[in-house]
């Protein structure tokens, strides 16, 4: 994935980014002090983009704090790629959930970080960090190895170059440990998570590829410590990351027009 170029702070669309993005996964609605602290925009210009960015129905304003509003999933789910990939890859995460029972993950890379997009479980599931629609870094999840493990070098090289924070006591951090996990990782394209990014937890993740071995997405079951043995479950993670890939490569070759359609 191709770096993008960063927005102007001090332009229109640059300070109403400031504003969405300094609300987090777990947030119920933030106040108008609690934004201007976190985007740093002085009192008048984080009244006047907040008002704008309830008049675009991008925020919604009840009792004095402020929502991200419905607008912003509508639009969230007009991006074709994210709900062709969501809509084949749903089916598979329900039976990883079938199979083991535990939290199936459908994951994207964005620059150092995995985007959690999908996310199947069930009442006995266990507390994990992962929220649809938040961020891990890469290098302290599993699915995040996954991804790292099969970008081309140049792109795996950047992430270690930069801070590796450490999530929890078993994070790996530094740079030559993980970049021989990754090279595990690529050869036997599944990767392990032993309570790195949260104490109690496990994880096992498998990468998504194309037809040209790139990464598109990855998948993973995570479950706590006590009852979740990775190893135990590679093949079903293999055989949903095999399936979506397939699947995804079929539905790309039948709107080319390369694969006829079977009624």
């Amino acid at each position: 994935m191709t770096a993008r170029p960063a927005l102007p702070a001090s332009s229109v669309l640059g300070k109403g980014m400031a504003v969405l993005e300094a609300f987090g996964a777990d947030d119920d609605g933030l106040g108008f002090a609690e934004v201007r602290r976190r985007t740093g925009l002085p009192k008048a210009t984080a009244h006047r983009t907040l008002q704008a960015l309830v008049a675009a129905r991008l925020l919604d304003q009840v009792d004095g704090r402020y929502h991200l509003g419905h607008h912003l999933f509508e639009l969230g789910m007009r991006a074709s790629v994210e709900r062709r990939l969501i809509d084949v890859a749903t089916p598979f995460l329900g039976d990883l959930y079938e199979r083991t029972h535990e939290i199936a993950h459908l994951g994207l890379r964005e620059g150092s970080e995995v985007v959690y997009v999908a996310k199947v479980g069930a009442h006995r599931q266990v507390k994990s960090p992962s929220r649809i629609g938040g961020r891990m870094p890469l290098h302290a999840t599993a699915i995040g190895k996954a991804l790292l493990a099969f970008l081309p070098e140049d792109e795996q090289r950047g992430v270690l170059a930069g801070p590796l924070a450490r999530l929890a006591p078993r994070t790996i951090t530094a740079p030559g440990l993980l970049r021989a996990e990754l090279a595990r990782i690529a050869e036997r394209g599944v990767a392990f998570e032993y309570e790195e990014s949260a104490v109690g937890l496990n994880c096992v993740a498998a990468p998504v590829l194309d037809a040209d071995d790139r990464v598109v997405a990855a998948v993973s079951a995570t479950g706590p410590v006590a009852r979740f043995k990775p190893r135990r479950h590679v093949d079903s993670v293999r055989a949903a990351a095999g399936g979506i890939a397939v699947t995804l490569a079929r539905r790309r070759a039948l709107e080319d027009g390369s694969v006829p359609e079977f009624r």
